[in-house]
Order: structure tokens, then sequence, then C-alpha cells
């Protein structure tokens, strides 16, 4: 029962990190570019759902809602006003000022709302689920969370194969400047493409605050790095790779927590992204791209 108690566990962390990893591999497939304030976004959906919880007494599904809302303001406001000027500015730039906006969130959440931890209340009040007569106990967030994964992944899939923004995305992942000359504003897809990932990082933020009951101004750094590393295991730029690269990990570190060592476990995940990028760079199912010269 342990070792399936430490899979349940796993699979939900590694969702949470898949529905993360799904946000950096959207932007990554159509902008080319790492948004590392991504993590911080997380945070920000986590504080917007604490607020309207615990200040104005909304019920969790407006709460929720309202995170989804405000991240995807923020994730338009960022592109917009760091990004959108940078667009063709060589790479080393895009990711030193991505690196800048995530400082300057982190700092503006410090000023807001302190450095003291807050106890977050569960967004998901449900009973958990008992097997086995009690001796397997999947609790409701770890469902909730599964299911979200999935559900997000399926609905991602459509949007980008069968809906006309989807495959406006899809074309100005292929070429920018031929899909401008075939009338697509780049900008509004572009722009698109963070209001979607900023609100996925609302989803994993209120998610990953259920499960783990604790919010502070750095909560979404951690995750953040490492569902990039699962966008990169998966390989980045492909859906279903984001959430294959999620779980993983997610079974990885807690495995690596319950039979090497919980001081070690970020050691194991990190050096997961070393031995991909040594075998296998693209991802496990990323693809080889050559450049034609």
């Amino acid at each position: 029962m342990g070792f399936i108690s430490n899979l349940v566990n796993g699979i939900s962390l590694g969702s949470v990190y898949a529905i993360i990893a799904l946000g950096y591999t959207m932007v990554y497939g159509i902008a080319k570019m790492l948004n590392f304030a991504h993590g911080d976004v997380i945070m920000v959906g986590g504080y917007t759902c604490y607020c309207t919880m615990a200040y104005l007494g909304c019920n969790p599904f407006i709460a929720v809602l309202l995170s989804i809302v405000v991240c995807t303001l923020l994730g338009i406001v960022v592109e917009k006003l760091a990004y959108k000027p940078l667009r063709n500015a060589p790479s080393l730039d895009v990711l030193i000022t991505a690196i800048g906006v995530s400082y300057l969130l982190q700092n503006l959440a410090l000023i807001i709302w302190k450095s003291d931890p807050k106890s977050f209340v569960s967004v998901i009040d449900v009973p958990s689920v008992s097997l086995f007569g009690g001796q397997l106990v999947i609790s409701a967030v770890s469902i909730v969370t599964v299911c979200a994964n999935i559900l997000i992944m399926l609905g991602l899939m459509f949007f980008t194969t069968r809906t006309k923004m989807g495959k406006a995305m899809r074309a100005v992942s292929e070429d920018k400047d031929a899909a401008q000359l075939m009338g697509i504003n780049v900008n509004s897809t572009i722009s698109m493409v963070f209001a979607i990932g900023s609100g996925l990082a609302a989803i994993a933020g209120v998610l990953l605050c259920s499960a783990y009951p604790t919010l502070m101004p750095t909560t979404g750094q951690m995750p953040g790095i490492k569902a990039f590393v699962a966008a990169v295991l998966g390989g980045i730029g492909s859906i279903p790779g984001a959430m294959l690269g999620g779980i993983l990990l997610g079974v990885i570190e807690i495995f690596a927590k319950a039979y090497i060592s919980t001081q070690l476990s970020d050691a194991v995940v990190f050096a997961v992204l070393i031995v991909v990028l040594l075998v296998k760079p693209a991802g496990l199912l990323g693809k080889t791209i050559h450049e034609k010269v």
C-alpha cells in the first residue's frame, strides 16, 4: 500500500507540474521564448484566491474564477509591457527580462502580503476516497488535480487543432513572417497564448496550495522551475509531452523522497534534466528540428 500511495501522490503532484508545464510549452511553442516569470503567476493566482475567500468571503468557485481572470489579465499585461518590445531582440535579452519580471512579481507580493506564510484553505471540500478497507486513502484534491490535468490537456489539443485561433497559433509557431503575410495578427495570437498560459498557472496555483496549504511570495518559484524541467523532459513545445513529463517528474520526486532522501529529492529532479539533455535533448515526445543552412 505504501508503494501505491506514493504513486498516487506522485501522479497528483506531477499533474500540478503538468498544468504549469503546459503553460511553458504553449508559450515556447508559439512565441519561442521561455517565460521564467510563469512560476510567479502561480503565486499571484494563489494569493488572489486566498484574498477572495479570506477577505471578501466568496465561495471557492468564485474565488477560483477570479483568480483565473486576474492571472489571465496579468499575463496579457506582462506580455504587452515586457515581452512585446523585445519581439525581435536576441533570446538572451528576453531571458534576462523574464528573470527581471519574476523578481518584480515576487517583490511586489512581498510588499503587499509581507513575508509571513498564509494558511491556505483548500477550495475542494469533498471527503477523501478510502480503498482496501482504509489502507489506501486518496484525497479529493488529488482526484480533482489529475482530472483537471487530463481535461486541460484534451481541451488544449482540441483548441490547437480544431479552432481558428488554435490553427493561427500553430501557423505562428511554424513561421511568424509567413503567418503575418497570410493575414494572421501575430501580436494578438501571442497575447492569447500568454493569456491561456497564465490562466492555467492560476489553476495550478490554486490546486498546489490546496494540496500543500502554505502560501508565501516564493511559493511558485520552485514549482515553476520543476515544471520547466517537466516540459523539457516531455519535449518542450509538445502538449502531450508536457503532461507526460509533469507526471513522470512528480512520480520521480515523490519516490526520491520516500526511498532516497527528502533532502536529495530536488537534486534527483535536476539530475533527470541533465540526463535527458545528454541522452535525448528534444525530450521524450519532442521532435528534433534540423536547420537548413
